[in-house]
């Protein structure tokens, strides 16, 4: 729950605070431990978690229109909006 919510010390003391009055929560050394663990290596698990959860192929080019039809059968979709999306997509670091 910290690392996924990138939590800052205002916040992580109030979470650690709510997980000690928990019934079957941790005890404060443990949130002391936590939080100070937190402190030390936020920027890494951070970083950690944004790499673990990206794509192995990143957007390269990506172009877009939107179409109006103006001939069909039924009346209802003359003018009716179609977006067309085209995106290439490239291996990472390639």
């Amino acid at each position: 729950s910290i690392a996924s919510a990138d939590m800052d010390l205002n916040q992580l003391e109030a979470f650690l605070t709510a997980q000690t009055k928990k019934q079957g929560g941790i005890t404060s050394d443990q949130a002391a431990v936590i939080a100070k663990f937190w402190k030390n290596h936020r920027t890494h698990i951070h970083e950690s978690l944004i790499n673990q959860s990206r794509w192995d192929n990143v957007l390269k080019n990506m172009n877009w229109r939107v179409d109006l039809k103006s001939q069909l059968r039924h009346v209802d979709q003359i003018n009716t909006p179609v977006a067309i999306v085209e995106m290439e997509l490239g291996k990472n670091g390639q």
